[in-house]
């Protein structure tokens, strides 16, 4: 399991056991969407091939009070 733990400037990341940091603008650059628009399922298919996300997709606006 994939845990994603977001915050203003990037994400927080544990996958398969590493723990590591995606910034901010490394995900803009990779996804070419502004931050605040990308979804939380586009940040785990950055991480995660095969990823199956569940739910309904969550811009990181939402997720960031």
């Amino acid at each position: 399991m994939t845990a994603l733990s977001f915050d203003e400037q990037g994400v927080d990341v544990v996958y398969e056991g590493h723990d590591f940091r995606l910034e901010k603008s490394l995900i803009e650059d990779a996804i070419d969407k502004p931050y605040p628009e990308i979804t939380d399922h586009e940040v785990l298919r950055m991480v995660e091939k095969n990823a199956s996300p569940s739910g309904e997709a969550r811009q990181i606006a939402e997720l960031v009070d």
